[in-house]
Parts: C-alpha cells; sequence; structure tokens
C-alpha cells in the first residue's frame, strides 16, 4: 500500500509533510504535491503534518477521491523531488476550505 495526497492540497500547497518523510516520496509540482507510489513505505508519518486533510492511506481515500490514485502515480513520475518545507501558496488560506479543486490543477 502507499499514501496519496488528495483534492484538498491543489492550491493550497502546505509541505508540513515533506520535513518528516524518511525516504523522500514527496514531488512537487505548481500548485500540488503528490506522493510517489514507488518510493512510499507507508509510514504514515506524513498523515498528522498535512493542516488540509490531503493525505490518505490508499485503501482511506473516500470513493469521490479514488482517481487520484492514479493522478499521484502519473504526476509523481514527472515532477521534481521536494525534501525540504517551503512557504505555501499566497492564497492557500483562501482556498483551504474550498472543494472540488480538481479543476484548479496545474499539471505544470
Amino acid at each position: 500500500m502507499t499514501h496519496v495526497v488528495t483534492e484538498s492540497c491543489i492550491r493550497c500547497k502546505f509541505t508540513d509533510c515533506v520535513d518528516v518523510c524518511p525516504v523522500d516520496c514527496f514531488r512537487e509540482g505548481p500548485n500540488m504535491l503528490v506522493i510517489d507510489p514507488d518510493e512510499c513505505i507507508d509510514c504514515a508519518v506524513c498523515i498528522p503534518e498535512c493542516p488540509v486533510e490531503a493525505i490518505k492511506a490508499e485503501e482511506d481515500v473516500p470513493a469521490d477521491q479514488q482517481h487520484f490514485i492514479a493522478l499521484n502515480a502519473e504526476l509523481a513520475s514527472g515532477w521534481p523531488s521536494i525534501t525540504r518545507t517551503k512557504e505555501a501558496l499566497s492564497d492557500a488560506e483562501q482556498w483551504r476550505e474550498v472543494k472540488s479543486k480538481l479543476d484548479q490543477l496545474d499539471r505544470g
């Protein structure tokens, strides 16, 4: 199993989760992070670090977010690794509670 970054990360890109990852499995896109499923060791230390509860164990991804399992794998193959915390996006707080943000995803 792996962990998956879901929709609530889009347009926020909080990176609190990155510092605690023991295997550097996070990948950074323009306005979202994803987890590389080939690198994730299913340790779960990232889950409580996410301020928008975007990270889920694969088996706990809600039905309406299941497409994020494949999306994480797809985007992780082309996005660079991120290993240090960065500032969230400047308008992250405005997007924190917004639902249905997939159309806002910048695949870069």
